[in-house]
């Protein structure tokens, strides 16, 4: 009778509620579609972990190891989640990316009625999610596209006049109307090298070093940091070649000061205009960086996946090192999947010093006022 009676027990299920897989179905956990499924006996459907409709009793619902076993319920799939199927999410980072293709293969800009028409949207959805996917507009992700095809022709040598055809623009009217903002200088200049582009600059210290930052017209361009300030100059020009350099007044020092404040206590928060000086992935990405919170880390994964890129985590990781704007573009805030820093352009205790500092802020009143040192000309 005590063996009978202990099989009994055995076989008895636990309460949904008691197991694990129940939170996470509460959490809506993304990460757990794939490893099991649960269908809901009060209105007939099975659902991926993560579906987003209102959350059922645990009484009525029931776990499934596989798809199989769900789908063996008789239940019909769920419509929102689609779990025999891409999730809504991993649909829609397809969707995404066909339409960032359509505007890469577009003699001309399409409109947004356009790309929502060829993606079966709404406008107005289609709009939000590809910024949500992409952390750009569909306007702004074709203008930074036409915007790196008239650097790439400018430098392969093409006159002004190809190279604004080439990059889809039907009249030079509309390009010259633009040009500065995207190439951050006249495109004649931009041909030349950037040759007498007037970069302004100063130099600062911190408790992290010294931090260099600099500006073009269009916004800040770089800020560096590192040990030795002559050394940091010299990568400047390395950077701008054929540029001007131009030190610093006490306005532009203020804003030097401002940078160095935000490294010194992150709670004061940076918001400067910025010169941004690369492709559409690696400004898609950049834009990805400048969402996480501080005091927040992500994988270069998680990018991967916020971008609708699930597979480029490499190309992720070689945005992030293209990034000349350390702490403007928080590519600090990116570590491996392990929890591993991985790498940083400017050294992995800066790295380090920076996480810690976000996940527990200081107090402002311990911070002394920065030194700034400006730069001339003349010296650079």
């Amino acid at each position: 009778m005590f063996i009978t009676l202990a099989k009994n027990l055995k076989s008895t299920p636990r309460p949904v509620a008691d197991d694990p897989r129940w939170a996470r179905i509460v959490a809506r956990d993304k990460s757990a579609d794939g490893e099991f499924w649960y269908s809901v006996a009060t209105t007939g459907v099975y659902c991926r972990p993560s579906c987003p409709s209102r959350r059922a009793n645990p009484k009525n619902v029931q776990l499934h190891d596989t798809l199989d076993k769900a789908q063996a319920t008789g239940f019909r799939p769920c419509r929102r989640c689609n779990p025999d199927g891409p999730s809504l999410e991993a649909g829609n980072a397809a969707m995404v990316a066909d339409a960032c293709r359509r505007i890469e293969r577009s003699e001309e800009e399409p409109s947004l009625v356009e790309l929502a028409a060829a993606a079966g949207r709404s406008p107005g959805y289609f709009h939000r999610v590809f910024r949500a996917v992409t952390g750009l507009t569909p306007k702004d992700y074709a203008a930074a596209h036409r915007a790196a095809r008239i650097r790439q022709g400018l430098e392969d040598g093409a006159s002004v006049t190809a190279a604004i055809y080439d990059a889809g623009f039907n009249s030079s009217g509309r390009f010259y109307e633009k040009s500065t903002s995207m190439l951050g200088m006249t495109p004649t200049r931009y041909r030349a090298g950037g040759a007498y582009e007037e970069i302004r600059f100063a130099v600062g210290e911190s408790s992290l070093g010294a931090i260099l930052v600099a500006s073009s017209q269009k916004g800040v361009a770089s800020i560096l940091l590192g040990d030795d300030p002559d050394t940091l100059v010299r990568d400047l020009q390395d950077r701008f070649p054929k540029a001007r350099l131009i030190g610093g007044d006490r306005d532009y020092e203020a804003l030097v000061a401002r940078v160095v404040g935000f490294v010194e206590v992150p709670a004061l928060g940076l918001d400067l205009p910025l010169d941004l000086r690369g492709t559409a992935f690696q400004q898609r990405v950049w834009q990805a960086l400048q969402d996480i919170p501080v005091g927040s880390t992500v994988s270069y994964a998680e990018i991967a996946e916020r971008i609708g890129a699930p597979k480029a985590t490499r190309a992720i990781a070689a945005a992030c090192a293209a990034n000349t704007l350390a702490v403007a573009i928080p590519c600090h805030r990116v570590i491996r999947k392990d929890g591993a820093l991985s790498g940083y352009a400017w050294g992995a205790e800066r790295k380090r010093a920076l996480l810690d500092r976000e996940a527990a802020p200081r107090e402002l009143g311990s911070v002394k006022a920065p030194d700034i040192a400006a730069y001339r000309s003349s010296r650079a």
